[in-house]
């Protein structure tokens, strides 16, 4: 895989990478995804500096993130319930 040195836009900041090549458009969106955010929270909200901005896209992007990690941990564990329950089922009928 090769990598690639990328200069990405944030907060009117630019942040060089070296990625991946396959991965540049993926940082490329998530750039622009969270700019546009952070548009989105300054029209909304009261702010001393983009600081604050920046610090309610994380809040925003990692509870989100661990809203999934939450669920998906549930998912697993009802999958293993029900994988359980049909060994169990399967076992009974071997046994017959």
């Amino acid at each position: 895989m090769e990598e690639i040195s990328i200069s990405l836009p944030i907060a009117d900041r630019f942040y060089k990478l070296a990625i991946e090549n396959e991965h540049e458009e993926l940082f490329r969106k998530a750039a622009k995804l969270i700019d546009k955010r952070l548009k989105d929270y300054s029209t909304s909200y009261a702010y001393k500096d983009k600081q604050d901005l920046l610090a309610m896209v994380a809040l925003e992007y990692v509870t989100r993130y661990m809203q999934k990690d939450l669920l998906a941990e549930n998912q697993e564990s009802q999958w293993k319930t029900k994988l359980a329950e049909l060994d169990h089922i399967l076992d009974m009928g071997v046994k017959q």
